[in-house]
């Protein structure tokens, strides 16, 4: 897979992000949707990644600098013809490797806690990532997991 930053301007990201966006409505009420539509990807404190094969997009994700030293893990997706082939784990060491060379001392991130989000979070506990209380603007919700890993 090669990543690259992406400016969100293409059609292929739109199509994958309005599904992620869409994909969250069908286990989360609306006030616990914490993903980012196209407007907040650009802004300054976000960096937005995609995954290609070839010509066809496989994955996404985002790193928000949350403060000097703590990024937030964002529109984390992979293409639904192309799960469980490890392209979710690449774009999650990729970023990690982002955060390292910011000299981030943390990366966190919010999850569903809903059994479809069951294997993103076992994703990130195979990554180091632990389970940990609110961060940033969050507040406890049943239907989030937090997770945040020191680096």
């Amino acid at each position: 897979m090669i990543i690259k930053v992406d400016d969100l301007s293409g059609p292929e990201i739109a199509a994958l992000l309005q599904e992620h966006l869409h994909s969250m409505t069908l286990h989360s009420p609306p006030e616990s949707i914490h993903a980012l539509d196209l407007e907040a990807l650009r802004q300054p404190e976000v960096t937005f990644w995609s995954g290609w094969e070839g010509a066809e997009l496989v994955g996404c994700g985002a790193l928000k600098e949350l403060d000097p030293r703590h990024g937030e893990i964002k529109s984390m997706r992979t293409a639904s013809a192309h799960l469980r082939k490890g392209y979710a784990a690449q774009m999650v060491r990729h970023i990690l490797d982002q955060a390292v060379r910011r000299s981030y001392r943390r990366v966190s991130l919010e999850t569903g806690s809903a059994a479809a989000f069951e294997p993103a979070r076992r994703l990130y506990a195979g990554f180091g990532f632990e389970e940990c209380g609110p961060f940033a603007d969050y507040v406890e919700d049943p239907y989030s997991v937090f997770m945040s890993m020191a680096l």
